[in-house]
């Protein structure tokens, strides 16, 4: 069933997705070869605490660390761990809080050092493709109205977009109805009214969209070992159209 907000409830979701917003970018800076991302966990964590936000992830389903740091082939889920990233990796950042009873969650993917220049473009395809899905979040438009323009936009750069995984209604709960894939024909179901809030996350890999799930059943990686990015943002539906709620201070 999707749950439709009022303005009171989305304005706690925005204020919820502010402060992650706040620590994602914090942590961008953070990122810099020679760092391993345990380091970064436990910056997301402090920060959630200083700000009394309860990091969504952790204990989620038995996950058990609050940030997702996904590197290279890692498309989703990636555990932190004391290993060090390198010069040219890339790392996808997930996170998420409760805060005042509502969710916040949001993701971007970080060039650590240089990188290659086919690892930067994936990332602003993916950027992009974020966006395009943003611009059909509009009201009496269809939920797969989404879906096809991130994958019309990632399938003409030459990528593929992930299949297993999908983006998700979000308030007072981390995951609520609808689901919202990365791919599908334009026109199909439910109707977008105002009031939805929906955390888009493209997730597009360098090659084919087949995963693989590592021996720790979280770990997403791409079965051919191609690179993946990801983005994702939160986003209310108003009469006029999509408020991303998870843009930094709102611009």
């Amino acid at each position: 069933m999707v749950i439709l907000k009022s303005p009171k409830e989305i304005e706690k979701i925005r204020v919820s997705n502010q402060i992650v917003a706040n620590i994602l970018c914090r942590l961008e800076t953070e990122i810099k070869p020679g760092i391993d991302t345990l380091y970064l966990n436990d910056i997301a964590e402090k920060m959630a605490s200083e700000r009394d936000a309860t990091p969504a992830f952790k204990g989620y389903k038995g996950y058990p660390f609050s940030l997702c740091t996904s590197v290279n082939n890692v498309i989703v889920h990636g555990m932190p761990s004391k290993k060090i990233l390198v010069e040219g990796d890339i790392i996808s950042i997930d996170f998420g809080v409760l805060y005042d009873g509502y969710y916040g969650d949001a993701a971007i993917t970080v060039p650590v050092g240089i990188v290659s220049g086919q690892a930067m473009r994936l990332a602003q395809v993916t950027k992009e493709a974020l966006y395009k899905g943003i611009e059909k979040a509009v009201p009496n438009g269809r939920l797969s109205n989404i879906s096809h323009a991130v994958q019309s936009h990632v399938e003409a750069a030459g990528y593929s977009v992930v299949r297993m995984f999908v983006g998700h209604g979000i308030g007072s709960s981390l995951h609520e109805d609808p689901q919202v894939p990365n791919f599908g024909k334009p026109g199909m179901g439910v109707l977008l009214k105002p009031g939805m809030t929906l955390a888009i996350e493209p997730m597009v890999n360098e090659k084919g969209y087949d995963v693989d799930i590592l021996g720790d059943g979280w770990t997403a990686v791409t079965k051919d070992g191609g690179l993946s990015a990801h983005f994702e943002h939160t986003v209310a539906i108003s009469e006029n159209g999509p408020i991303i709620l998870s843009e930094r201070n709102g611009s």
